[in-house]
């Protein structure tokens, strides 16, 4: 894409490309997302940047009307095995706050020089410029939800001084800390009063931005059925579900919220140009969430995590374009648009659960026997998943036990940035796991975009976004990951489909059928 190209998106207000890029006004010094609602600005006074980090580090603020730093992530770091795609998982997760620089260029297999010249390169910002926009955001969040004192706040937000937070907030936001949690406040999104208090009463709530379409009752549904008692529950109904699950964090634990109902923007004029129907008049929204943390330096770790679950940062534009052209699964596609490809809160945990197999209340019976129970029971849930290095014994199962001594000694890693190709070989020479299994577990604790089914029929032009494609097909045919085939649980029901997308099957050709029995059944 080219400047001529942004500047288009720009003009249109489109929000498919808010998180793609940001652009900075040279006469206000501010810097936007592509769907600002702001009079759009003259060409010669636009610039454009690949990051929020780069617009900060060339002297930008953020703009007060559509808040960037908010915008979700990039599609293409879920995409990208490369350093720099592995890298801004990496970051995300806040290895840099954790380990610094040289903690991410160990993970990455690289020197700290090459990881600031790569990034630098493709981001206009190091590692550090990176984690510091993080940061920023961050402590604008704890300000305007929480009544955290500010000192305490400017270190649970990764700031190793009160200076430096004072001087990032006030270079970022041209505001100072105190001024933004008024602002918070007078609209009606922070917490007055109380300013010994660690958060709000019904913990920290966020909004979790997504774009374009999201098929929210298919993930709920795929989560629910899944849901292992004591660590995951779903209240309510269809439609107004809350699904609720404990965290094991860095600094301590947590309890994620994350309501069904979705709020959508309102776009504010015309929108024209989709390749795809089903992605027409779709202009993203936000789950609504909330998070109880025992430490709130573990805050954005939460966030990032639940995003990933959720498949947030994916762009339903981008899949709906490439699988919509297919015949196959052209009509699929329309009659959900916005399908996602829920992630895992807990890589190791997915990892443990796909290899145990059967169905959640298998996995229930490890959390009782193994898991740390929480300090206080929250409603239905009472534990943590266990730790790898709690299920090492000789009770354990042998193909959870060889998994969990690879875990815990590093011979496999499933973290954030993990490279995809190489803990898919390491997994499949563990014994127990074999390659449907691997699969599934790049699919879903990787985030792995384009995982095909495993000795199945899976078309080149679906790539890169075969993992959509599956659960596309697993929805169409009522199937899900298979039991007997190392995953979590027995064949779940889908929804029931639409007429033409049960039709697009039938009328289909022969081979076209076969392939929606392979591809469905092939994977875990």
């Amino acid at each position: 894409m080219d400047d001529e190209t942004r500047y288009e998106a720009v003009c249109s207000r489109d929000a498919r490309f808010d998180g793609e890029f940001f652009f900075a006004v040279v006469t206000t010094g501010i810097y936007c997302r592509p769907s600002c609602p702001a009079v759009t600005p003259k060409r010669a006074n636009v610039r454009f940047y690949p990051s929020a980090a780069a617009a900060q580090g060339a002297g930008f603020r953020a703009c007060r009307r559509c808040r960037p730093d908010a915008v979700p992530g990039s599609a293409e770091w879920n995409v990208r095995a490369d350093l720099v795609g592995r890298a801004m998982r990496f970051i995300g997760d806040g290895v840099i706050d954790r380990e610094g620089v040289g903690g991410l260029a160990r993970r990455l297999g690289y020197s700290a020089r090459q990881v600031q010249r790569q990034l630098t390169a493709e981001l206009g910002a190091g590692p550090v410029a990176l984690a510091r926009a993080r940061r920023a955001h961050t402590a604008r969040l704890l300000l305007q939800t929480t009544s955290l004192p500010v000192t305490d706040l400017a270190f649970a937000a990764g700031f190793a001084s009160i200076r430096q937070f004072n001087d990032t907030m006030r270079e970022i936001y041209a505001s100072t800390p105190s001024e933004l949690r008024a602002a918070g406040t007078r609209t009606g999104r922070g917490v007055p009063g109380g300013a010994g208090r660690q958060a709000a009463p019904g913990g920290v709530p966020l909004r979790l931005a997504y774009r374009g379409p999201y098929a929210a009752a298919e993930i709920f549904d795929f989560l629910q059925a899944r849901a292992v008692p004591g660590v995951e529950e779903v209240r309510g109904g269809r439609g107004s579900r809350t699904y609720r699950r404990t965290l094991r964090l860095a600094h301590g634990t947590g309890v994620a919220e994350v309501d069904e109902h979705t709020a959508a923007r309102q776009p504010r004029r015309p929108r024209a140009g989709l390749v795809c129907p089903a992605a027409r008049g779709a202009d993203g929204g936000w789950l609504e969430c909330r998070l109880h943390l025992t430490d709130l330096r573990d805050l954005s770790t939460a966030v990032q995590r639940m995003r990933r679950l959720f498949d947030l940062d994916a762009d339903p534009f981008a899949v709906a374009e490439r699988l919509g052209a297919d015949p196959l699964l052209g009509p699929l596609v329309a009659a959900r648009p916005g399908l996602r490809s829920p992630g895992a809160a807990d890589p190791e945990e997915l990892a443990v659960r796909i290899v145990l197999g059967g169905p959640p209340e298998r996995a229930a019976e490890l959390v009782r026997a193994y898991g740390k129970p929480l300090d206080v029971t929250d409603g239905a849930l009472t534990h943590l998943f266990p730790e790898p290095a709690a299920l090492t014994g000789a009770d354990v199962p042998e193909a959870v036990r060889a998994l969990c001594v690879a875990l815990a000694d590093g011979t496999v890693t499933l973290d954030a940035g993990a490279d995809r190709e190489a803990a898919g070989r390491t997994l499949c020479a563990l014994p127990g796991v074999g390659p449907a299994a691997a699969a599934y577990i790049r699919m879903r604790a990787l985030g792995d975009p384009d995982v095909g089914p495993v000795g199945g029929a899976a078309r080149d032009a679906w790539r890169p976004w075969r993992s959509y494609a599956l659960h596309h097909l697993w929805q169409e045919t009522g199937t899900g990951p298979q039991a007997g085939q190392l995953a979590m649980t027995a064949p779940v029901q889908a929804p029931t489909t639409s007429r033409q997308a049960r039709s697009s099957v039938s009328t289909a050709s022969p081979m076209d059928r076969m392939a929606v029995r392979v591809a469905a059944h092939a994977s875990p």
